[in-house]
């Protein structure tokens, strides 16, 4: 079965495709959303970690989560074969359009081990200086059944070209899923990824969505385990969503930051 990435679903000059995920022209920056949360609610608090990666002109492109304060972990596809100076990042708002800080960006690390599609699909940003916002702190990787909230700005209908992105953040509360709801995706890797519940096929990360976090209450704090990744089907809530195990990445991201 073919997967789906959950990068921007229109590509100025290009055709839509379904399938594998596809690096957007790093000549010309697409124009239009990445993947969605289908089945939430508008964001009930603001997620000072939370980051839109924008062209220059604003328009939303995928999700990323402030790790550290010149640091951001993404998806590997969202920046893939992009050139920095192209990109923004908007960073602690509930709009994407206006309010939190807006951050330059000098370098993408996309992991060595991703091959375009599948498992790896992790990356960091380096910004320009420091951003203002708090970071959220890496946790530790959840057991199936694990309550866990998906947030972004991806589609809210299931599939591409359904409607409009959301302005407002997006945010679902659902359960990490057992290994088998993705593992016929023959791409999955129970190592290095979440599989992600989605109720019954009525909730899930869509397309504008990939990238951004999944969060898991810890205490009186929200902790980062998961990076959408991808679906497993062009119809997003179809079937369970994979999110890369940020997690399972702790030494990766600290050689890579020296943090």
């Amino acid at each position: 079965m073919r997967t789906r990435s959950l990068v921007a679903g229109l590509l100025t000059g290009a055709a839509a495709v379904l399938g594998l995920a596809m690096p957007a022209s790093a000549a010309e920056p697409p124009s239009g959303v990445q993947p969605l949360i289908v089945g939430g609610v508008d964001a009930t608090e603001t997620y000072t970690f939370m980051a839109s990666m924008q062209t220059k002109s604003g328009d939303h492109n995928c999700g990323a989560s402030l790790i550290a304060p010149e640091w951001l972990v993404t998806a590997a596809h969202c920046v893939e074969g992009e050139q920095p100076s192209n990109w923004q990042y908007r960073i602690n708002t509930t709009d994407h359009t206006k309010g939190g800080e807006v951050a330059e960006v000098d370098k993408f690390v996309v992991h060595e081990k991703y091959d375009g599609s599948g498992p790896y699909d992790i990356a960091l940003v380096h910004l320009t200086k420091p951003a203002e916002a708090t970071p959220i702190e890496i946790g530790q990787s959840p057991a199936a059944g694990t309550d866990v909230r998906e947030i972004g700005w991806g589609l809210t209908c299931p599939t591409r070209g359904c409607g409009e992105a959301p302005v407002v953040l997006q945010q679902l509360d659902t359960k990490v899923a057992e290994d088998s709801g993705c593992s016929g995706s023959g791409a999955y890797d129970a190592q290095t990824e979440l599989c992600m519940d989605n109720q019954g096929g009525k909730a899930s990360a869509c397309y504008g969505d990939s990238g951004g976090p999944a969060v898991v209450k810890n205490g009186d704090k929200w902790t980062l385990v998961g990076a959408t990744s991808r679906g497993q089907t062009a119809s997003c809530p179809e079937m369970p969503g994979i999110y890369t195990d940020v997690t399972a990445f702790g030494d990766w991201i600290k050689q890579q930051t020296g943090k």
